[in-house]
């Protein structure tokens, strides 16, 4: 399954796979209870953020405004969650008009912030809705204490054009008794102030298995499930089987029998290592180990490499989310079957 007809480096995605791993996350979080609001920063494209929807999803997640831009302007989204910090003049006015488009959420860990979306909105026939942003141990964004979360709501509260949604966390993996502790007694001390939480947002697709044990969340976010990648198989969370997205490579070089050189480096593939040895799986060649990258070479050794110059290969990368913001389109797989390229609307909206 190398696809003659693709010419290389290329990125396949296999559509009976994504939507197997969409299904399958979907009925457990119907199982447990819990909203599913999928991250497109994995796929970031709009014909699978449709699929997710039709699957019973309650909203997306975006990072950027500008994903969420490309995602409604494409996919006719209406519901969108955007987990940034959003600063400055020019971000707040296209947040203004997002915000007349689509209903709109979105996140701060800070009172600056939160004085800039006031801003921006006190003249909004329409609150914008914001959550508390929550460092529950991951060590990212997040005000640290569950008193700050509070102090931080009641400050969003009493803000014009604002309206306190609740909380949102990025969790660090393993530790969802932690978190339900970190966020019930945030959302105690919230209430005792008489302000409601309607919605705690929690999410990570390495953690996604265990979703239901932070059971104070009402939705889940969850980005690189839909496609999954190297480092979530190392995690034990997926198969290789699980995987919809891999790289199709040519061998271009053999210059010994220990090495052989791909047409994708770094700009395909990416660098992230995520604590991994290499730069990928070689999918039927778990002897080879993919050493280094150039920007536009892939070094791969073995004891015994058994590969000719013109051989194709596919490689499930380390980092999927990354990939797929290398190229301007994918290739559609179904199997076997060869569907097509597909732009992809999302890729490179950093603002």
């Amino acid at each position: 399954m190398t696809f003659p007809q693709i010419d290389t480096p290329a990125v396949l995605v296999d559509l009976d796979i994504a939507e197997a791993n969409i299904d399958r996350f979907q009925a457990h979080c119907n199982q447990h209870g819990l909203k599913l609001r999928p991250h497109i920063k994995t796929h970031k494209l709009p014909m699978i953020a449709k699929r997710q929807l039709d699957a019973g999803a309650i909203g997306i997640t975006c990072q950027k405004i500008s994903e969420a831009e490309a995602m409604i302007t494409e996919g006719g989204i209406d519901d969108v969650l955007i987990t940034f910090n959003i600063l400055g003049d020019t971000k707040l006015a296209r947040l203004r008009a997002l915000a007349e488009r689509v209903r709109l959420t979105v996140v701060a860990d800070n009172t600056a912030t939160v004085d800039g979306l006031s801003g921006a909105f006190a003249d909004s026939p329409n609150a914008l809705t914001v959550l508390v942003e929550c460092d529950t141990g991951a060590a990212r964004c997040g005000v640290a204490t569950p008193e700050a979360a509070r102090d931080l709501a009641q400050y969003i509260s009493q803000q014009p054009g604002l309206a306190f949604g609740g909380l949102m966390t990025y969790p660090p993996v393993g530790a969802e008794a932690e978190v339900q502790r970190w966020l019930v007694e945030a959302k105690s001390l919230i209430e005792a102030a008489g302000l409601e939480v309607p919605t705690i947002s929690n999410g990570g697709s390495p953690g996604m298995w265990q979703a239901q044990e932070v059971g104070i969340a009402t939705e889940y976010r969850i980005g690189t499930y839909v496609f999954n990648d190297r480092s979530l198989q190392v995690r034990g969370t997926c198969s290789w089987d699980d995987c919809a997205l891999s790289v199709l490579v040519t061998v271009i070089s053999v210059p010994s029998e220990g090495r052989a050189v791909i047409d994708a480096g770094s700009k395909v593939l990416t660098s992230d290592l995520l604590g991994l040895g290499g730069h990928g799986h070689v999918l039927g060649r778990p002897d080879i180990h993919i050493a280094g990258l150039s920007e536009e070479h892939g070094v791969l050794t073995a004891d015994a490499i058994n590969l000719q110059v013109g051989d194709r290969l596919r490689i499930i990368p380390n980092h999927v989310c990354v990939v797929t913001n290398m190229l301007d389109e994918v290739q559609l797989i179904r199997g076997r079957e060869h569907l097509g390229p597909c732009p992809v609307a999302a890729r490179g909206q950093v603002w």
